[in-house]
């Protein structure tokens, strides 16, 4: 018999419901362990056949990324003078790759620009979808740099059966207003969709990249780091080089000048859901061999779905998700029916206290209230029995609910012109860009003519 040891014995219950007695009394499963790719993500199932959580240490182990320490944030925090954001203090963006190589490169004040993207799969993205955007926004106002956001509609096209090529592209223009109106500065940021940008004028180098990395790149590599099979189709084998390019500031030369030499020396930071780590550890593993800075990424977890942590929110499931065009009524009714981690009865919850770990209401706190001490509050009180799950419910409720009002708010005013300025291709501002560059460089010309002219006399 399995040993047990998370679930100890619960008070008051008969001996036959004991966690003990059940695990004697369940047959033998076999165990499974979790799922995390770009296409799949569940956690695993134990050998009583019950479905666990995301076990995010062991994904780090598992992809060999870095844990962000407490050391790591306090050289953030002291070399940026912010604040981590929340997701950071946290816990919630938990693991990177270089992040210490790019604070190095910020303190000697040497550019860099951030990339991150959407699989456009739907025409409203949800709250898990915001999160990572949220966040990514954030890094662009502390580091003041270029932003490059990639709509993925090809891909989505490519690995969905049941979806149109045309639909696909009317998702991604839909959800790219969705990003839109998380805040972010159309001077520092550019945003296209594969389908209209890389097909087009200016994706000449984009997609010399594109060739230039699937060409160092084999099969077996890419069933290995996927998973793919003979069924998948050869679309799906090629995408991981048009993905990986956008690491590479070589792609636009329209933001960041026509001098690869110098440009290709231009790093990158890719805030992403730690799902999205396959397709960079291609990128880093081709970089060198194209004389390209291997990019940097910084991992976050997955809002979990409302049916409980074992398995992220889906767009594809109305049920497992808060929507960012959901009404106030609906928030409601779905935050009303997730997972719980209070106990059965009134009684036995005063008694022993709901379990926060578990319970999606206060997961989804974690992500959303600001304030640390209120959070904490709200963990002591539910944890000891003061608060109830209707009332731990309610109080997610209306966090959900002025997020989601806030934002239809700033997406009713993203018009078609709005998302025209975004998506066109032209040169940003930001510290260090090609005409900044330029200008320094012509005025440190003119001093030294004067310079010259002066020792001459």
């Amino acid at each position: 018999m399995a040993e047990v040891k998370a679930v100890p014995d619960e008070p008051g219950q008969p001996p036959a419901l004991t966690a003990q007695a059940l695990a004697q009394e369940a047959p033998k499963t076999a165990a499974k362990e979790q799922i995390i790719t770009p296409f799949d993500v569940s956690g695993g199932v134990d050998e009583q056949g019950k479905a666990v959580a995301i076990d995010y240490d062991k994904l780090i182990d598992t992809f060999g990324s870095k844990r962000i320490d407490k050391p790591l944030l306090e050289r953030f925090e002291r070399i940026t003078g912010h604040k981590p954001h929340k997701l950071l203090r946290r816990g919630f963006v938990f693991s990177h790759r270089d992040l210490d190589l790019i604070l190095d490169k910020y303190e000697k004040g040497i550019p860099f620009f951030l990339y991150t993207g959407r699989g456009p799969g739907s025409g409203s993205m949800h709250v898990g979808h915001s999160v990572p955007f949220e966040f990514t926004k954030y890094l662009q106002d502390v580091f003041n740099v270029p932003l490059v956001i990639m709509l993925t509609d090809d891909e989505k096209f490519f690995h969905t059966p049941k979806l149109t090529l045309e639909e696909c592209y009317k998702f991604a223009l839909e959800n790219s207003k969705d990003i839109i109106a998380i805040g972010f500065d159309v001077t520092k940021t550019f945003m296209f969709i594969d389908t209209e940008f890389v097909d087009g004028g200016h994706g000449a180098a984009f997609n010399k990249n594109v060739r230039n990395l699937g060409k160092r790149t084999t099969i077996n590599q890419i069933k290995g780091t996927f998973g793919f099979g003979d069924s998948n189709n050869i679309a799906e084998f090629g995408f991981p080089a048009m993905q990986s390019a956008t690491a590479f500031a070589t792609s636009f030369p329209f933001i960041f000048g026509p001098d690869n030499k110098k440009v290709a020396k231009i790093p990158c930071l890719i805030p992403c859901a730690i799902d999205q780590d396959p397709y960079f550890r291609q990128a880093r593993d081709a970089a060198p061999k194209l004389s390209f800075v291997k990019p940097a990424l910084i991992h976050s977890v997955f809002l979990p779905s409302l049916r409980g942590s074992e398995t992220k929110m889906s767009a594809s499931d109305a049920d497992s998700s808060i929507y960012l065009n959901d009404t106030d009524k609906q928030i409601q009714k779905k935050v009303g029916n997730a997972f719980s981690g209070g106990q059965e009865s009134r009684e036995l919850h005063r008694q022993l206290g709901g379990r926060t770990d578990v319970d999606i209401p206060f997961q989804y706190l974690k992500f959303f209230l600001e304030d640390d001490d209120e959070l904490e509050r709200i963990r002591v009180a539910y944890e000891t029995g003061a608060m109830e799950s209707g009332e731990m419910k309610k109080t997610c409720t209306r966090q959900l609910q002025a997020y989601v009002s806030a934002f239809r708010e700033r997406r009713a005013k993203v018009t078609d012109e709005v998302l025209r300025s975004f998506l066109r291709p032209r040169p940003l501002e930001f510290v260090g860009a090609p005409d900044q560059r330029q200008g320094a460089e012509r005025e440190i010309r003119e001093l030294e003519a004067r310079l010259a002219e002066l020792k001459a006399r």
